[in-house]
């Protein structure tokens, strides 16, 4: 076991190293690319443009400049911006990192129960009217752009129905950190957190609707029915578990893209300054540093989930937890 999760931990390393010399050579080795006449700014002289070289690096070779860039960024957090001279990257990650993680965590409580419900109850269901209208309903989940359903959410709680005892208590566009004020902190992220699950509590549930269904088939459920258990504990105990391999798999892709920035959409309809629309900003001015650091933090969720995910098969699949 320990084996196996320090390989995991190697193939982490390997994969985010290989991400960070492929994003530094897109921007920075690409032919004809040069972030120094970016940083100088257009019809900068030839003098300018050699001394914004020298001064960040860009006249030495190729692997010294990545190494000096990963230095800057792992090591000493001395990577500042090429469009805000002298400001941190590291410090904007971080003001930006728990607003992020505070919409995503919120969301995916939402988005987990209600796919499990949709999921189970359709397929204890299955063909009834009960059935359809789930799948109907997730369907239409699914359907829904999220930078639509939060724009129609904001027009009701922010405008037409703000002064009613349904929104009465939404408070203006923004983030409250849940240190300085936790039911602020609530308040502000609860109809966010709404609108993000919204489409994946429809895709989980069809797609664990359709999972239970077939784990039912199995040798394993039809043993389980002849020993005398009863429907819903073979159901919940046995194919339930057995088909959360699916759900574990996605939500561990979802969770790791939308911490990294793939929650950009939310953030922007509710005002929420987070790592996607930090994201968003530096690649609009082509601000390498901070499109190199948002790219490594990114990433290195996605690739944390994806190794958590590999961890968690073990106790939820005892198939899995034998193999090894």
């Amino acid at each position: 076991m320990l084996f196996a999760f320090l390989q995991r931990i190697s193939q982490m390393v390997f994969v985010l190293f290989g991400i960070s010399v492929l994003v530094f050579a897109i921007f920075f080795a690409t032919p004809g690319a040069d972030p120094s006449a970016r940083i100088a700014g257009r019809n900068a002289s030839p003098e300018t443009l050699a001394a914004v070289r020298h001064d960040f690096g860009l006249d030495r070779p190729l692997p010294v400049q990545y190494g000096l860039l990963m230095e800057r960024l792992f090591v000493t957090g001395e990577l500042t911006s090429f469009v805000n001279r002298g400001e941190k990257v590291l410090p904007e990650i971080v003001a930006a990192t728990p607003i992020t993680l505070s919409l995503v965590l919120g969301a995916s409580v939402l988005w987990i129960a209600g796919g499990v419900m949709i999921g189970v109850t359709a397929a204890a269901t299955r063909g009834s009217f009960i059935d359809r209208g789930l799948m109907i309903l997730g369907l239409v989940g699914i359907s829904l752009p999220v930078y639509w359903l939060g724009a129609v959410m904001n027009l009701l709680s922010q405008s037409r129905w703000h002064d009613t005892w349904l929104f009465s208590w939404v408070p203006p566009l923004g983030y409250v950190a849940l240190t300085d004020d936790p039911w602020g902190w609530f308040k502000v992220l609860v109809i966010p957190w709404f609108t993000l699950a919204v489409f994946y509590a429809g895709l989980y549930g069809r797609i664990l609707r359709s999972a239970i269904i077939e784990a039912s088939q199995e040798d394993y459920i039809r043993t389980a029915r002849a020993k005398g258990l009863g429907e819903i504990r073979v159901l919940i105990r046995h194919a339930l578990r057995c088909s959360l391999i699916t759900v574990v798999t996605l939500f561990g892709l979802d969770f790791g893209a939308l911490v990294g920035g793939g929650a950009l959409l939310t953030e922007v309809v509710f005002g929420l300054h987070g790592i996607g629309k930090l994201t968003y900003d530096s690649l609009v001015s082509l601000d390498l540093p901070v499109i190199m650091a948002t790219v490594m933090y990114g990433s290195f969720f996605v690739v944390a989930a994806n190794a958590l995910v590999d961890i968690l098969y073990a106790f939820i699949d005892p198939r899995v937890r034998g193999a090894h």
